[in-house]
């Protein structure tokens, strides 16, 4: 099977990555958000990325060449003629669900979909579809672009020939396919991940140490470009809470029950750099603006 034209379902941080990357390797693109305004901070987010690449003579083909090749849609009708749609929208079973549902019934018999879940069970999403065996779990890492691991996920119901077109969509995107056999909670690379990061969390909790010393640390140590509470907000505490919870309800091992910080600041809306307030505060153009050990305080 060859693809050609992909449908990318959600036009977030996610769904903006995808399609970004779909694009520089010159499949062409539907991006599809009920919201307008969504759709629009999705374009400028990916000019402006792909404005940095060029800028680090990193791209191909000009900027305007690869933007060319992404449409921007309200209409999920629009994923008929994909060759593969990936669903990319909020980490909630009941949503993504539905959206499977929905694309299920409008493209063609032969097409994937792809979902890009970080924890929740490929099975029970597939079985909104009619062709079940043709989905499919595809989970890309934030931030799309720069990240090259993509875990393809494989299903109770999934066919040889769905993993086989998606992993060479994935190397064909200049990534590395994690392929994932078994569809157990929170797949590979967040069950060894998980585990520290909430670990990390209960240790700011108990006043052991300060956030910006464990991201230090964790630089410095580990060799990571990231710290953990940073690249937390990066994701979205939202998100991480989500992952944690799917895992946990489904295995109850304590190791990833979340620490009743993490709830409280989701509580609060204090989801990451996405609200400007996370474990970092952040002004508008993504800067710190506060040390962490302040963001977490009382206002």
């Amino acid at each position: 099977m060859i693809l050609k034209q992909i449908c990318v379902v959600g036009a977030g941080t996610m769904g903006a990555g995808i399609a970004q990357v779909c694009a520089v390797a010159r499949y062409r693109v539907t991006l599809v958000d009920l919201d307008p305004k969504q759709l629009d901070r999705a374009k400028e987010s990916i000019n402006n990325s792909l404005g940095r690449f060029a800028h680090k003579n990193k791209l191909s083909e000009p900027v305007s060449t690869i933007m060319a090749r992404i449409e921007y849609c309200q209409e999920l009708a629009v994923c008929g003629n994909a060759d593969m749609a990936i669903e990319a929208v909020y980490e909630d079973i009941e949503v993504k669900t539905g959206i499977i549902q929905e694309l299920s019934q409008v493209i063609d018999s032969s097409a994937i979909i792809g979902t890009n879940t970080s924890a929740i069970s490929i099975t029970a999403l597939a079985a909104a579809a009619i062709k079940p065996e043709r989905v499919i779990g595809i989970h890309f890492f934030n931030p799309v672009p720069m990240l090259k691991a993509v875990e393809v996920v494989r299903g109770m119901e999934t066919r040889d020939d769905t993993m086989d077109v998606t992993t060479q969509f994935i190397t064909s995107l200049g990534k590395r396919p994690i392929v994932v056999n078994h569809d157990i909670p929170g797949f590979l690379l967040n069950r060894i991940n998980l585990p520290s990061n909430l670990e990390a969390i209960r240790m700011v909790e108990q006043g052991v140490a300060t956030i910006e010393d464990v991201d230090q640390g964790v630089k410095l140590a580990f060799g990571r470009p990231m710290g953990i509470f940073e690249l937390g907000d990066l994701v979205g505490l939202d998100v991480t809470l989500n992952a944690c919870d799917a895992i946990y309800n489904e295995t109850k091992d304590p190791k990833y029950l979340p620490p009743v910080l993490l709830r409280r600041m989701v509580k609060a809306g204090r989801l990451g750099k996405k609200t400007g307030n996370g474990w970092y505060a952040y002004n508008a153009d993504g800067s710190k603006v506060v040390p962490a050990s302040s963001a977490t305080k009382k206002d």
